[in-house]
């Protein structure tokens, strides 16, 4: 996905998707936590068709929605991933946690720190293992948000 990003300006296929990623630090890591078992370019769509059908990417809001109707809007064809129940779950505790712990945005889990530690923190937050804790240098940097190579 990166190196499409690279070679032919779009990581996802969707320039509007890629925009967004660029704009909106939560969509950037609820598209790494997305990508597991389906294609990397289709996990980082499912925070932007998420905006598009809530109408916004907050995560207080998110994790407020009563479970059925957040399952309703996740499910809607296409998907926002093949593995509903799980990342309608999980999806819902990382949003309780940005709200409660991070001020609502996942930008403040690495606007400070080093890597090691930005990746510690990411960690900590379900869904997400070393795999993807060490994933999220990359997709921070090709979407413009911090250079995390030390």
């Amino acid at each position: 996905m990166l190196d499409r990003l690279q070679a032919e300006g779009t990581a996802t296929k969707d320039p509007d998707a890629d925009q967004y990623l660029r704009d909106e630090p939560n969509a950037v890591l609820l598209g790494l936590l997305y990508d597991q078992r389906i294609l990397a370019e289709t996990a980082f769509v499912g925070p932007y068709k998420l905006r598009q059908r809530l109408g916004h990417l907050d995560m207080q809001t998110i994790a407020d929605m009563d479970r059925e109707a957040f399952e309703a809007v996740f499910t809607e064809p296409p998907a926002v991933h093949r593995f509903t129940n799980k990342m309608v779950d999980t999806t819902q505790s990382v949003a309780r946690i940005l709200a409660e712990e991070y001020d609502g945005t996942a930008a403040n889990i690495w606007r400070e720190g080093s890597r090691t530690e930005v990746e510690k923190r990411v960690k900590a937050l379900p869904g997400f293992g070393p795999q993807k804790a060490s994933k999220l240098k990359f997709c921070l940097y090709y979407f413009g948000h911090r250079d995390l190579s030390e």
